[in-house]
């Protein structure tokens, strides 16, 4: 089973950092490519960060320069690090693993970011 669990996630004030982990379910990290979503209340689920099949990454223009997403195999985990976080970036972040193999993606249960003074 491919499982996905976040955390991070919190209250932080304009312009602080988070980082945001998603901790896979063995071998997924291996066999996926990983990506991290957001969803703000009334808005539609949108990509924030993702690898391509190629060995690049995508980022969502609103967040060019301030967010970097990684990963360490040997720990299955994959990060988000976050920085000069803006009011905007409030949302619930999701991990999500694109299966290389298959068309099937899994998504974690989410993670709160609140950013407010």
């Amino acid at each position: 089973q491919v499982q996905l669990v976040e955390s991070g996630g919190g209250l932080v004030q304009p312009g602080g950092s988070l980082k945001l982990s998603c901790t896979a379910s063995k071998n997924t990290l291996r066999n996926s490519r990983m990506g991290w979503y957001r969803q703000a209340p009334g808005n539609q689920r949108e990509l924030v960060a993702a690898e391509t099949n190629s060995g690049t990454t995508n980022y969502a223009d609103s967040v060019k320069g301030r967010f970097t997403i990684s990963r360490d195999n040997a720990k299955n985990t994959v990060y988000l690090q976050m920085n000069s976080l803006r009011p905007e970036d409030t949302a619930v972040y999701y991990c999500n693993a694109r299966m290389v193999f298959d068309t099937q993606s899994y998504w974690g249960q989410g993670t709160q970011v609140t950013v407010s003074s």
